[in-house]
């Protein structure tokens, strides 16, 4: 039985590509440049507005000045604050799963590398996380993933013992924090991978959708 179970956001709970995806196409399309297909953007969805930014202007990001991309930084931020969550969606299998631990009264958390003023409105728009115990950004401390000081602290805030808890996510990262804070990890194999060697990242379990996660983590549960 797991003391709380702690989770990744985007690329674990939630698919919020065609939202990053939609901002990072505003811009391209204000600026008369070319847009990006789904398949195209979703490979860096999960590495941040600098990443997609660069993905999305190519060699012609590193002329711009700073002032430049700070201004082009801005305007995609703006644009996905004002749209956190009109094209994300749930991953299949996630609403159940959730409903499982609240019924249950098992504790869970989002444990990310997003902001915490994009993480913070965008949770309080899905009904289904109300009983999200707490919420730990990558600004919320000063070291973000892969270091644990998050997972930790999310920890700590719920009152449990970091060894009896389960941290699932979709990014190599997520998997050395977890082992780091010492608990059970999981690689969601249902995010954002983009090809990567998931087998040498050694979590300690794998699922390949939430469903199966679900199975698990009710077993645990059954036994006891």
């Amino acid at each position: 039985m797991y003391q709380a179970v702690l989770f990744d956001l985007d690329g674990t709970l939630i698919d919020s590509a065609d939202d990053l995806g939609a901002a990072l196409n505003f811009v391209l399309a204000k600026h008369n440049k070319p847009t990006v297909s789904a398949e195209t953007y979703r490979t860096q969805a999960s590495n941040g507005t600098l990443a997609l930014l660069k993905l999305g202007f190519g060699d012609e990001w590193q002329h711009f000045s700073n002032d430049e991309q700070t201004h082009l930084k801005e305007a995609f931020l703006t644009f996905y604050a004002n749209n956190l969550w009109c094209k994300s969606s749930f991953y299949q299998g996630i609403v159940p799963l959730i409903t499982f631990l609240d019924e249950h009264a098992v504790p869970w958390s989002i444990v990310t590398n997003k902001p915490k003023h994009l993480t913070n409105p965008l949770v309080a728009q899905i009904t289904q996380f109300a009983n999200c115990k707490n919420i730990v950004s990558g600004d919320t401390l000063e070291r973000a993933k892969p270091y644990p000081e998050p997972l930790l602290y999310s920890c700590e805030l719920m009152k449990v013992d970091p060894k009896c808890c389960i941290y699932i996510g979709d990014d190599e990262r997520d998997i050395i924090a977890g082992k780091s804070a010492g608990m059970k990890t999981a690689s969601a194999l249902w995010g954002y991978l983009n090809g990567n060697p998931v087998s040498s990242w050694q979590s300690d379990l794998s699922f390949t959708n939430a469903c199966s996660l679900l199975n698990h983590i009710s077993s645990c549960y059954d036994k006891n």
